[in-house]
């Protein structure tokens, strides 16, 4: 099976050595997106609201430079440094996201990259004949 990097402009570069996402087959691997601006490669600045539209944002880049969309994703994972904001977590997906929903895991962790309270990462299967962008 060949694997196929995806990279946009439009989501932040790697801040490591990885890649934004794989695609294997169908199957599209999307590395976690935590609160950058894309153009800087800032963290934004803003409430906790307003961090995880960006990394809803940044997912929704790479699913569309992978030839999909946020409906595409089956598996969501979501790392927060403060389990307490799983209530607006769950309120920013419902706006984001369409039934049927991802699968899921929520988990509380210590610490993040560059210290923000959210990341998340996701598996996307692309169905029919839709190809990377």
């Amino acid at each position: 099976m060949s694997r196929q990097t995806i990279h946009t402009a439009e989501a932040p570069a790697a801040i490591g050595p990885y890649v934004q996402a794989v695609r294997a087959g169908d199957t599209v691997y999307v590395s976690g997106q935590i609160p950058l601006d894309p153009s800087t490669g800032e963290l934004v600045q803003g409430d906790f609201e307003t961090l995880v539209k960006r990394v809803f944002d940044n997912l929704e880049a790479v699913a569309k430079a992978a030839g999909g969309s946020l409906d595409d994703i089956v598996k969501l994972n979501i790392f927060l440094t403060d389990l307490g904001q799983f209530g607006v977590v769950n309120q920013l997906m419902a706006e984001r996201f369409s039934e049927p929903y991802p699968a899921r895991a929520t988990v509380e962790v210590s610490a993040l990259p560059k210290g923000v309270p959210v990341e998340m990462d996701a598996v996307m299967v692309l169905t029919g004949d839709r190809g990377a962008g």
